[in-house]
């Protein structure tokens, strides 16, 4: 899952300078950016604060902050970075946005109700007007109606909020999708958004919608179909292996790829111009036991992907070219994290740290990471201990920060 933030009109600056001007960038506490991890176990918010030159993580003042989702399933930050929006619920589920303060603080919370039940996913379009927000249920539209959840099947959606400029939502739209959809991701740089509809095999596939970045709207792209048979929506789309559990699209907007934790690998596509997905012909890709989440580093050019059952992170260089991952496989590119990391996000900062959120053992993982290589290195005191069964985490940056330009 996941979302890294570029400011597509700065001026170019390579990643080396973003670094070199780390003491610059970041304010004088030496803070470059702030974490924030959501509790699974109690809706809460753990926020820290991270080092510019070491990674490591402090705990915020007031922190953990008290949350109002409970079995909160994801966290995001708006791309400018002074909004963050925490999912949750089961039934009745909803989406609280939060103020970041200037010290890293979160204020305020307001709620809005889902137009579906159980969420699994959301994102942000590059502009920050839209927010999706995958669910696997629909919420009965009628008094009396099923109750749907995981002894009766409905049709699962996505709930689409408009993102006034002060950070609270408008009012939401919908579309259905699959059954099962469990993983979002909108283009930086085309109008396409992907969906991971984790059916049942060999029906798992990823749906491709056209968005209207007026209105948020999404129509269904070639090669995707949303039908009704005998009152129950059935989705078709571009295969996606066993049991895809994330996606995730780099900077470029020219290649998607897909987690799949029941095969253990790593699934790639090709962009078409008319946003159509063609699989990548060297593919799939190997990675360790469970794969469940998935993010690009800013610059579009290495992918991490977390791996559940392994208690890994594991990276990949991605061909420029082509969009093929490449990874050691071992040493370097695959390195611990806590146990059970079920979520994974980049500082957009300074592009060099990376942190899982490890729902097993009630930590955050905080690792290193070699722009030119992609290679992971631990940092120190890691991981950091966080309020119970951490679902997810988001970064978002502490103040002004070089930015480049994507040049395909």
């Amino acid at each position: 899952m996941k979302f890294n933030r570029i400011t597509r009109t700065a001026k170019a600056v390579g990643i080396s300078l973003a670094i070199g001007l780390g003491l610059v960038a970041c304010s004088r506490d030496y803070t470059c950016a702030y974490v924030y991890a959501i509790s699974g176990a109690t809706g809460s918010i753990s926020a820290f604060a991270v080092d510019y030159q070491s990674g490591v993580l402090t705990q915020l003042s007031g922190s953990p902050f008290s949350g109002q989702a409970t079995n909160p399933s994801t966290i995001i930050a708006s791309p400018n970075g002074k909004t963050i929006y925490v999912v949750g619920g089961t039934q009745n589920s909803v989406v609280t946005n939060y103020s970041v303060g200037s010290d890293g603080k979160i204020y305020g919370g307001t709620t809005y109700n889902i137009t579906g039940s159980y969420p699994t996913a959301a994102a942000i379009d590059s502009t920050g007007k839209h927010l999706y927000i995958t669910y696997t249920y629909e919420i009965p539209p009628y008094s009396g109606g099923p109750t749907y959840g995981p002894t009766l099947v409905g049709p699962g959606g996505v709930t689409i909020f408009p993102i006034n400029s002060d950070g609270t939502l408008g009012t939401p739209s919908n579309v259905n999708v699959g059954n099962n959809p469990v993983g979002i991701t909108v283009s930086y740089f085309n109008h396409f958004v992907y969906v991971v509809d984790q059916e049942a095999s060999p029906n798992a596939t990823v749906l491709g919608f056209s968005q209207n970045s007026t209105t948020g709207a999404l129509a269904p792209l070639p090669g995707t179909t949303i039908t009704t048979v005998a009152g129950k929506t059935v989705a078709t789309g571009y295969a996606a292996g066993v049991v895809p559990s994330a996606i995730a699209e780099e900077q470029t907007a020219r290649f998607v790829y897909v987690t799949d934790q029941a095969a253990n690998q790593l699934i790639g596509y090709v962009v078409q111009s008319n946003g159509s997905l063609l699989p990548m012909i060297n593919g799939p890709f190997a990675t360790g036991l469970y794969p469940v989440a998935l993010t690009v580093d800013p610059r579009g050019k290495l992918l991490y992907v977390a791996n559940f059952n392994a208690n890994s992170i594991e990276g990949y260089a991605i061909d420029t070219a082509t969009g093929t991952p490449s990874s050691a496989g071992t040493g370097a590119y695959q390195q611990p994290t806590g146990t059970g990391p079920s979520c994974v996000a980049i500082d957009p900062a300074l592009g060099v740290y990376l942190f899982t959120a490890d729902n097993l053992d009630n930590t955050t993982t905080a690792e290193r990471l070699n722009p030119s290589t992609g290679s992971l290195g631990p940092v120190q005191n890691s991981p950091f201990p966080t309020a119970g069964s951490p679902t997810c985490v988001t970064v978002v940056a502490n103040g002004a920060h070089a930015t480049q330009v994507i040049v395909p």
